[in-house]
């Protein structure tokens, strides 16, 4: 009977073993379906955006309107769909600024353009605006880094156009997305748009001095009064 009771035991264990096994194996195969999906999206609206910049001949007039364009096709695109904008409108902002850096364009005005699209997309159809904001500028930080471009100057434009885009939605958006971004401005350095607060160090510094002088001047009185005693 004992040992019935531990082959039952042991069958239980290997059965939900076997079951995390396969929820493992499911999601690692889920994951690498859902990155070849963004970087058929990336390539799509990159190769979109360039071929298209080219064909017109005016990459510096024309890069910013391609640039909505492209924005506003993948909302309505995840409108039919039903889902998929905060999984896609990060690639769709890589794919666009480089698609734009591609044929020597301006991707820090095609920068601004597509998170504002983004952004204002987004406040359209009622999905997360904030979530979106951050969603695009990590995308559009990114293609930055892969084609080597200023990578300061870009964020610095992005988080800009993203709050100027939710204030024309209202403060509740603005909240939101400058709470969302406060990571980016973590991450990149001299983000003027929503800097974190500097005067942290003068505060510490000042703080420090004075005890410092009173521990100096101390000793002096103690040790002066001693000597007169002991003479």
């Amino acid at each position: 009977m004992a040992e019935e009771g531990l082959e039952d035991v042991s069958t239980k264990s290997e059965n939900i073993g076997k079951v995390g096994t396969a929820i493992k194996d499911g999601v690692i195969s889920s994951l690498k379906g859902i990155n070849e999906i963004e970087a058929e999206i990336v390539s799509l609206v990159k190769n979109t955006v360039s071929n298209t910049l080219r064909a017109t001949g005016s990459v510096a007039n024309e890069s910013v309107d391609v640039a909505k364009d492209v924005v506003k096709g993948a909302i309505q695109a995840t409108e039919e769909v039903g889902t998929g904008l905060i999984l896609s409108i990060k690639n769709v902002a890589k794919g666009i600024v480089m698609g734009v850096a591609d044929v020597g364009g301006d991707i820090i005005t095609a920068s601004s353009q597509t998170v504002k699209g983004a952004v204002k997309g987004a406040a359209e159809i009622g999905a997360d605006v904030g979530l979106v904001a951050r969603r695009s500028v990590d995308g559009i930080i990114e293609a930055t880094k892969e084609v080597g471009g200023n990578v300061e100057e870009v964020a610095k434009v992005a988080v800009g156009g993203a709050i100027e885009t939710a204030g024309t939605i209202g403060t509740t958006a603005v909240k939101t997305v400058k709470d969302m971004l406060v990571g980016v401005v973590e991450g990149v350095k001299e983000v003027a748009s929503a800097a974190l607060p500097k005067p942290r160090t003068t505060t510490t510094t000042e703080s420090v001095t004075p005890p410092t002088e009173d521990k100096t001047e101390a000793p002096e009185i103690t040790t002066k009064s001693r000597g007169r005693r002991s003479e």
